[in-house]
């Protein structure tokens, strides 16, 4: 059973509970991690984490990672003129360098045969300026990824799923947003999890280096 290491996944109603359950669905052995609430914790801001994650994954499941999913992010919102610099470094910390270093740790243990790396992303600035920063950086690292760690068999994409409401919309932005949205709905965590699940089998292991926008059309609108 191939096993896969999804981050950020203590909610249960967020987008990576659906994927957990639908990876499972399709057979692999699914090990989760968050700060606080799954299967192995993790402050991710700690720049020793990363590492020590993996490590205790294969540990504890005594074998390799063949999928690593990121899905973990730390958000507050401000702008230009009230992103504080311990907030703006911490958010990066955790969307960015976290996410660099627990792709290189997946990288050094990968089976022979490769492996495959999906990263959640946003297309958050405005009013959220740390959050979309570092997300920008996010997708840089996987798509850069996706070149280096390619002869290695191991391929690389970054979904953005659009508007999912996993509790963070209030009434009115649940009621206006699928006006916007092409096909007239918000999405949900399982819309995500059949995107994941298919860039991480067999079928869809040719897709490497992509930002793939998983969001009803909302991106092709304007």
């Amino acid at each position: 059973m191939p096993l896969a290491l999804l981050t950020g996944a203590a909610r249960p109603n967020s987008i990576a509970a659906g994927i957990a359950e639908r990876l499972r669905a399709d057979g692999w052995d699914v090990a989760t991690s968050d700060r606080s609430g799954a299967e192995f914790d993790a402050d991710l801001e700690d720049a020793a984490a990363p590492a020590d994650l993996i490590d205790a994954v294969i540990a504890g499941r005594g074998g390799p990672i063949d999928a690593l999913v990121l899905s973990h992010a730390h958000g507050v919102e401000s702008g230009i003129l009230d992103t504080t610099a311990e907030s703006f470094d911490r958010h990066v910390a955790v969307n960015a360098r976290a996410s660099l270093l627990l792709i290189a740790a997946f990288a050094r243990q990968a089976p022979e045969d490769g492996g495959a790396i999906v990263a959640l992303t946003s297309d958050h600035t405005t009013g959220n300026l740390p959050y979309g920063a570092s997300k920008g950086a996010l997708d840089r690292i996987v798509i850069s990824a996706a070149r280096e760690l390619g002869p290695r068999g191991i391929s690389a994409n970054v979904v953005n799923p659009g508007p999912v409401d996993t509790g963070w919309m209030d009434d009115e932005l649940r009621a206006s947003m699928p006006a916007h949205v092409p096909l007239g709905r918000l999405g949900t965590a399982d819309d995500t999890a059949g995107v994941v699940a298919f860039l991480l089998s067999p079928e869809g292991r040719w897709i490497s280096g992509q930002l793939l926008h998983a969001d009803g059309g909302l991106s092709g609108r304007y």
